[in-house]
This record gives structure tokens, C-alpha cells and sequence, in this order.
């Protein structure tokens, strides 16, 4: 199905760049980005020929490196005015670049405020060539009655990367659940009584800041900036992804609100309680592309996630 939304955009000859690198503590926007780059690989022998962060983007490097050739967009669930920053470098680069072809690798879509949907609105339709691919039917619909674009659904692109072997459990139940923005206001967690409860959002810095110099390493023979760049980045994902795998692969079974939790948790092949985000993200996502598999429960609430996990856990040892 991602090939399909994804492969006219695509040839191996021309160039291609993807902006909004995820250089941030949560581990499921590497798994999307490293998803993105196994597509490309996989499926092109391929890898960007530009990519950026929003605080480095430059139009004439771009522009450089990329003079003909789509323009991809990092995937996740900030598009919309949860994230405004992300939403903000996304109109930016539509109003810097009108008629050059920007496709946004899949997102889920959540406004609060009407204004700011009109104003993405009216961005996109100045801009004229811009494909959305959205991961869930909700977005779909308002995107195809909202927006004046192309519009796609598409799975995430972190099931690119394939199934994972996990490390072994160290216990029985683990919580994985959000401590940013997108978490549920009101959830009790004194009924997780001896279950580790953590998020994936605090990481070494050392650790990360390591893997960097390394991957920049690997280019500096070549000397060339965009690959200096990209093999920099590229290994802070690898360490930021690995970290998440080994941190939930501890849990025989796992209880979360995390969307990519659930994602890395059906690539591991661990049995996983899902409670919904803020908005619904979760539950519209499994809805269109993962809900069907005896790995994941859509638990009611906290303590029917937990003990869920617990008889899976069971059966797990």
C-alpha cells in the first residue's frame, strides 16, 4: 500500500530531498524517518539527496542539491496545531517553493482552532502542487474537504523497517505512557502497582551526541556536506530507535498511548494494551491499518489495558 500512494512520485534517476529531520528525544519519529529511508533503499537503492532540520534548512542548498526532483516531508502526527512549529516550517516551505512538487510522507491531522485550518488551506491552494498522504480515514476526509491537494491514505512509514528480534523480558507488564501534550488528562496510575511506567522521551545526550561523531565519520573521505549530514543524522535515528526497542522489549507485554509504541510492539511481536492519545490518533490509526491482530487490545482504560497485559504475560512465560 506504501509503494502504491508512493512510487509515481519516485524515480531513481532524479534527485530527492526530505525536510523536518526529527532531531528530537522521541524514538517513533526515528522509527518513521528510518522506515523512510529503508522505503527508499528497499525500493530505489536510493537515499535524499538534501535533507534538513527545521533550524537548518537552507532554500539555495536545497535548491543546490535538489534542482528538479520531489520534495518529501518528515510523516508523524504534527500536522495541525498541536505541534505549531512543525505546522509552521510546513507552510513556510509551501510558501518558499510554489509549484515545486512537496509531498507529505503520512501524517494524521488535528486542529483546534478553524482559523488556522483555513490559513493551511489557503497556503496549500496558492501553492498548487502539494500531495498529502494521511494515515487514517478521519484525516482523509478532512483533508479531501478541507484542502485543495492530492490526498492519499498511506500507512506509517515506520512498518518499512520491518519485523524486529527483541531482546528477552525483564517483566511481566510494562507502561509506556505519555508524558507531553498528547496524553490523557485525568488517567489514574495508582492501579500500576509493581509495573515500571516510563516514556520514551528521556535519552542520553552523550549517547546521542556519540553516535553523531560517528556517523559523520563514515562521510568525511567523501568530503561532501549532504552526506557529512545525512550519515550524522541518520545514526542519531539508529540510536534514538534502538533505544526504544530495548526499552519496551523488557515488557513481556506492554500497556501504552503511544502510537509508534503500538507500531514497535506489532514489529517485535509483542502483545501490547493500547489506550488512545489526546485526540484519537491511536484508535483512528488501528481503525484503518493495524487493529486487526490478536497483539493488540483496544483496552477501555487504564486498568483494563493492565490487566489485559497481565493475562498475556501469563501465557507468555
Amino acid at each position: 500500500m506504501t509503494h502504491d500512494c508512493l512510487s509515481k512520485y519516485i524515480s531513481k534517476e532524479e534527485p530527492l530531498a526530505i525536510l523536518d529531520f526529527p532531531d528530537i528525544k522521541n524514538c517513533g519519529d526515528s522509527a518513521i524517518w528510518l522506515g523512510e529511508m529503508a522505503y527508499l533503499k528497499d525500493r530505489f537503492n536510493k537515499r535524499p539527496d538534501y535533507i534538513s532540520r527545521m533550524k537548518d534548512f537552507s532554500r539555495r542548498s536545497l535548491e543546490k542539491s535538489v534542482p528538479t526532483g520531489p520534495i518529501f516531508i518528515h510523516g508523524g502526527g504534527n500536522f495541525g496545531d498541536i505541534w505549531e512549529s512543525h505546522q509552521d516550517f510546513r507552510e513556510k516551505i509551501l510558501e518558499l517553493l510554489p509549484k515545486r512538487k512537496i509531498i507529505q510522507f503520512p501524517q494524521s491531522i488535528h486542529y483546534k482552532s478553524s482559523a488556522r485550518m483555513a490559513e493551511t488551506a489557503k497556503i496549500i491552494k496558492k501553492h498548487g502542487n502539494f500531495v498529502l498522504l494521511v494515515r487514517d480515514v478521519e484525516s482523509f476526509e478532512f483533508a479531501k474537504n478541507n484542502f485543495e491537494c492530492e490526498v492519499h491514505l498511506c500507512p506509517d512509514m515506520a512498518f518499512c523497517i520491518g519485523a524486529i528480534k527483541p531482546a528477552a523480558p525483564e517483566y511481566p507488564v510494562l507502561a509506556m505512557l505519555r508524558e507531553d501534550k498528547e496524553k490523557v488528562a485525568n488517567v489514574d496510575t495508582s492501579i500500576l502497582t509493581n509495573i515500571p511506567v516510563e516514556d520514551w522521551i528521556t535519552e542520553s545526550a552523550s549517547s546521542v551526541r556519540n553516535s553523531k561523531i560517528e556517523g559523520a565519520i563514515t562521510a568525511l573521505k567523501g568530503l561532501k556536506f549532504n552526506e557529512l549530514r545525512l550519515n550524522t543524522l541518520d545514526a542519531a535515528a539508529h540510536n534514538r530507535f534502538q533505544r526504544g526497542i530495548r526499552q519496551i522489549s523488557r515488557g513481556q507485554a506492554i500497556v501504552t498511548d503511544r502510537l509508534h509504541v503500538h507500531i514497535c510492539s506489532l514489529l517485535i511481536g509483542r502483545p501490547h494494551a493500547v489506550l488512545d492519545n489526546s485526540y484519537g490518533k491511536i484508535q483512528r490509526f488501528m481503525s484503518a491499518f493495524s487493529g486487526g491482530t490478536e497483539l493488540s487490545y483496544k483496552a477501555e482504560s487504564l486498568s483494563d489495558g493492565v490487566n489485559w497485559a497481565r493475562k498475556q504475560a501469563k501465557s507468555f512465560s
